[in-house]
């Protein structure tokens, strides 16, 4: 039970974290000249984040922990710190666009379009199976999946207008 608490109050800690930085960047990228993208869809996906951490306390506090899922749990977060990193200022939880700015080819980005959904969708499968819960991490996976098809085609279509669009 005491593994069970830190790793969900450690993963809460980094989430909280990460929306500090994502609101410091988006200030910073909306004062250079960004523009918002897909700001309608945003409480839906802070919600959708909000229900599976949320649930995850409720259902997972006094489980057990499978360490061989808490491992590949740690590897998704390095790939999470090396992406943030590539991005550095850049990085937000926002689609912002600045004009004039170009795609970030460093890090993770030399290889896939967009590693951080890569991240967030091990994220939300594999927390949950850290603690045995299949049936959760499949619920938000498919929840998540639906989520990202709105998201990547709003990102998408935000780095195509834009001439020197921003990763």
């Amino acid at each position: 039970m005491i593994l069970s608490l830190a790793v969900l109050g450690l993963v809460t800690a980094l989430r909280l974290g990460e929306l500090v930085l994502a609101r410091r960047n988006t200030k910073r990228l909306l004062a250079r000249g960004g523009e918002e993208r897909g700001a309608g869809h945003y409480p839906l996906m802070v919600a959708l984040h909000a229900a599976w951490l949320g649930g995850l306390w409720l259902l997972a506090w006094n489980r057990p922990v499978h360490l061989a899922w808490l491992a590949a749990y740690g590897a998704l977060e390095g790939l999470r710190v090396w992406t943030l990193a590539s991005l550095g200022p850049r990085w937000t939880t926002r689609i912002i666009v600045v004009p004039g700015e170009d795609l970030v080819r460093k890090g993770p980005y030399r290889f896939v379009s967009h590693p951080n959904y890569l991240v967030v969708i091990g994220e939300i499968a594999v927390l949950p199976l850290v603690f045995g819960l299949v049936l959760y991490a499949a619920v938000f996976t498919v929840l998540n999946a639906a989520m990202l098809w709105l998201r990547i085609r709003t990102e998408r279509a935000a780095l195509d207008e834009s001439a020197h669009p921003i990763a």
